[in-house]
């Protein structure tokens, strides 16, 4: 699939741009898009190596194994072929949670290591699994408690409601979801995206790998895994559960500060208690995970310092493989910019929309969205400036950047992260995700703020 998309865009770029004149425009898009990429993953270079130090002490501690378990219901149907408790299900839950409190910083990392730890039961190197598909599909449809990006936007531009999109961006990432998760499983099942039935072929290195081999002679860090860790220290307890009441008192001072005799701002107070509630949890969240993490795997016994360090090592690994595939599509998308295909494509389409009732200046924006996650900010931007931050267009407008993905930013990242060159069903599911996302946004928009 992402071989006739990328083959499309830069020949439609180089079409359209000499059309236009704007073959200058192509070339320069082409390398903003390579500059792009360096920056891109330079910024991600830091964070992957935190999150997968944190990542590790989890697992060395077990915790991840006890939120596989706990989780095993549902993820069970939404992951068959995964082990119940397998790492990649931990992985996957923490994702999916960190995209939902808005915590891009650190879904991307956890979501690079579910994708690596998914590798691990791909009995075909190169080509999308089942559960990879799925998974993507519902990164880029994930449900938006608080899309704080876009409420910023309206903020600074003097929005006398800019939350008002708390709840339109709730639903319409419901809807988004939804359709993401049903469309993926009955893509699947279609024969020209249906795989051959095969024993996964776990790779070697991996604790889930045949059991004919005993422990002692797997390699060091896989009987590590395999071993059940150490019970909890008596005082580990206790310092475990003084650090969750200390975030818990930090939670009800956040959201009732009149409860601890300070005086509530006036931004705050124009808020109900489930918006306070969700931005105090999007605060408190990093901190809390980057402290329990470290102390709960203390409190099991493992070596913290040592363990963190092996985990960001592998860090650098991620991004070296994760270059050469976002090089290869953000020059494509570049070029395509650059070009004006956007433009063309909004041009042609404006006629067939108006008579639906969808607003035309959405449309750069909503073909923008899969595309390129700082353009659609621009456009945002744009929108908000041109029509006023209390537009009913401008709303809209931001409730469709926060329930929306860029999809092929996303397949770019994490398929490359594995070498993944065949992405079967996962880019047109998280489309029709995002479709979604676009025409929920409008038509809940229109009835909850028109």
């Amino acid at each position: 699939m992402l071989n006739y998309i990328w083959l499309a865009l830069v020949l439609f770029a180089v079409a359209i741009g000499g059309w236009n004149d704007r073959l200058k425009d192509v070339t320069v898009g082409a390398f903003d898009g390579a500059k792009t990429t360096v920056t891109i993953a330079i910024g991600l270079i830091g964070i992957m190596a935190l999150w997968l130090g944190v990542m590790r002490l989890a697992e060395r501690a077990g915790l991840v194994q006890r939120i596989a378990r706990g989780l095993r219901p549902i993820m069970r149907r939404l992951f068959p072929d995964i082990p119940p408790d397998h790492p990649a299900i931990g992985s996957m839950v923490m994702n999916m949670s960190a995209n939902m409190l808005g915590l891009g910083n650190a879904a991307t990392p956890l979501g690079l290591r579910a994708m690596r730890d998914l590798e691990t039961l791909n009995p075909r190197p190169g080509v999308a699994t089942n559960a990879m598909c799925t998974f993507l599909a519902i990164n880029t449809s994930s449900v938006q408690l608080i899309p704080a990006t876009a409420i910023a936007i309206l903020a600074a531009s003097g929005s006398t409601r800019p939350t008002a999109i708390v709840g339109t961006a709730l639903l319409a990432t419901l809807c988004a979801a939804s359709v993401a998760i049903i469309s993926v499983k009955l893509l699947e099942k279609l024969p020209m995206f249906q795989l051959a039935r095969e024993t996964p072929a776990i790779a070697d290195d991996s604790p889930y790998r045949s059991t004919s081999k005993s422990t002692k002679d797997l390699p060091e860090e896989v009987a590590i895994v395999e071993q059940p860790p150490p019970r909890s220290s008596t005082l580990g307890l206790i310092a475990l559960i003084v650090l969750t009441l200390f975030f818990v008192v930090l939670f009800v001072r956040m959201v009732t500060p009149t409860l601890f005799g300070v005086p509530m701002a006036a931004d705050m107070a124009a808020q109900n208690v489930f918006v306070r509630s969700v931005n105090a949890l999007s605060i408190l969240a990093i901190p809390f995970l980057l402290s329990f993490f470290p102390l709960y795997a203390a409190a099991r016994g493992v070596k913290v310092y040592d363990e963190f360090v092996e985990g960001a090592k592998e860090g650098f690994g991620v991004i070296l493989k994760i270059i050469p595939f976002l090089v290869t599509m953000l020059v494509a998308i570049g070029m395509f910019k650059g070009a004006g295909g956007i433009d063309l494509l909004s041009r042609v389409l404006s006629p067939v929309l108006s008579p639906l009732h969808f607003p035309t200046d959405l449309l750069p924006l909503a073909l923008m969205r899969p595309l390129s996650g700082s353009a659609t900010l621009a456009l945002l931007t744009d929108i908000v400036h041109r029509l006023g931050p209390d537009n009913i267009v401008s709303l809209t407008a931001a409730t469709i950047y926060g329930s929306t993905e860029t999809t092929f930013y996303v397949a770019a990242v994490y398929f490359g992260a594995v070498g993944i060159k065949q992405t079967r069903h996962a880019i047109p599911a998280g489309l029709l995700a995002d479709l979604t996302g676009v025409i929920a946004s409008v038509i809940i928009c229109r009835a909850v703020l028109g």
